[in-house]
């Protein structure tokens, strides 16, 4: 029976400098040439994810949630609102916080984030498990990435999330209050060590494109099998059939899982796909 595969990126199937190893490569398409499909799913845009060097796939669900691709045909887009994005953007800029706007067409970043960005994304690439110098490599790339816009050139109205930058953990639960309609999360590190917080729309999660997903294929959700590694892939966990945490992930994520594979960067991938035989 074949098999439909969801892949976090960072932390599953790239590691934290932004490398597919070269064993994750071989599974996936060793996987798919045996009839299975595999699909990313994760918190990144489109644009971002065409910047890395990732195998080839069946399609990709991205912005947690908001935008649904299969073989090219999009699925679904859901994404922020123009008054919502000129909202937030207003909000950011006031408590001089960097922030990007994470749409299909690139990513687009403010004064602050340029200043603010790369210490930050060392931290992040760092805490990780990344050298010094691996983890400045990796900050700026990540940086260089953006486009750069000022004004109401950031009113947008084709925007997935928005990230932007914790000052402190407070920046996160008043973005809760001022924006409840939203969905507001997290991520780059733990609890109130967190680096940056991030705001969607409401109803967007990683569970519900996959059932979006599995709908337009006409397919079963026991025949579901979701890779992840941190509390933002739990809503996956939810819904497919079985599912695999990562040696480097989170506590979180063990503690949800059915098997746990090894690091991102010990051919956990790759181990997992042959202990679920899909390889």
């Amino acid at each position: 029976m074949s098999k439909i595969v969801f892949l976090d990126v960072d932390g599953t199937l790239i590691d934290y400098e932004a490398k597919t190893p070269a064993s994750a490569k071989k599974a996936i398409a060793a996987a798919r040439a045996n009839g299975h499909k595999v699909y990313i799913c994760t918190g990144c845009s489109k644009a971002e994810i065409e910047q890395r060097d990732l195998p080839e796939l069946d399609g990709m669900i991205g912005g947690n949630g908001a935008y649904v691709e299969d073989n090219g045909t999009v699925v679904m887009h859901q994404g922020l609102s123009a008054e919502d994005v000129r909202h937030i953007v207003d909000w950011c800029n006031e408590r001089h916080l960097g922030f990007y706007l994470e749409a299909n067409s690139g990513m687009y970043c403010n004064d602050y984030m340029l200043e603010q960005g790369p210490e930050t994304m060392v931290k992040y690439a760092s805490g990780k498990g990344a050298d010094l110098s691996a983890a400045k490599q990796s900050a700026s790339r990540f940086i260089n990435s953006f486009i750069h816009l000022q004004g109401e050139d950031l009113y947008r109205s084709d925007v997935n999330k928005i990230s932007f930058i914790l000052s402190t953990y407070e920046d996160h639960l008043d973005s809760k209050e001022e924006f409840p309609h939203l969905v507001a999360n997290t991520w780059g590190g733990k609890g109130e060590l967190a680096l940056f917080g991030d705001l969607g729309p409401t109803g967007i999660t990683k569970r519900h494109a996959i059932e979006v997903l599995l709908d337009y294929l006409h397919a079963d959700q026991k025949d579901t099998i979701s890779f992840g590694d941190a509390k933002i892939d739990l809503s996956m966990f939810e819904l497919c059939a079985f599912n695999v945490a990562m040696g480097n992930g989170g506590p979180e994520i063990k503690a949800a899982a059915d098997y746990i594979t090894t690091d991102v960067n010990d051919d956990g991938l790759y181990h997992a796909f042959s202990y679920l035989g899909l390889i």
